[in-house]
């Protein structure tokens, strides 16, 4: 099984649902990474983690991590163990007030704690930016980080999934990598 696997797409795709899938594949012990931060009055937002949560089997662990995402990689470095981080956008939010240049040192700890890690790592991330151009600097600022991160986390990872329209891509085989950095 491969070490980074990255699963990618839409809002409502199953991204979620296929990265567990392949979690299970894995025959590993699962560490589910939870990214959100919870809000008891966003009711709406509850209802969301309950039901990730309730798909998930009895023996797999939850780690809530809103932000140290690269210390959770290093600190879960077993070959027998399987990190399933849903979901890269929640983070960048959670991260989203950091500078340019803190956030460039966070993600060039996130990619070296990949690059060290003995454990197989599945990220979820939405994709963003295939619409119109945010209307506000935070939005964009939210959207070129994730594709950043995505684009980068796609050059490491094999394989890389996208899921769209009821569909299971596989883009490693399907595609063709760009070979130039962001």
């Amino acid at each position: 099984m491969p070490k980074i696997i990255l699963v990618t797409g839409p809002a409502r795709s199953g991204k979620s649902e296929w990265a567990e899938t392949l979690a299970v594949q894995t025959g590993k012990a699962v560490f589910y990474v939870a990214t959100a931060q919870t809000d008891p009055h966003d009711i709406e937002w509850i209802a969301r983690i309950e039901k990730h949560a309730s798909r998930r089997p009895a023996e797999w662990q939850t780690l809530l991590v809103p932000l140290e995402l690269a210390a959770t990689i290093r600190e879960c470095d077993r070959p027998n163990y399987c990190l399933l981080v849903d979901s890269l956008g929640t983070w960048l939010a959670n991260c989203l007030d950091f500078n340019e240049e803190m956030w460039q040192e966070t993600i060039i700890e996130l990619l070296e704690s990949l690059t060290q890690t003995a454990a197989t790592v599945i990220f979820v991330a939405e994709e963003t930016g295939w619409g119109v151009v945010p209307a506000y600097p935070m939005g964009r600022t939210f959207r070129d980080r994730l594709g950043q991160l995505v684009r980068q986390l796609g050059a490491i990872a094999n394989p890389v999934y996208l899921i769209t329209g009821g569909h299971i891509l596989n883009l490693s085989t399907l595609g063709v990598p760009l070979k130039d950095e962001v």
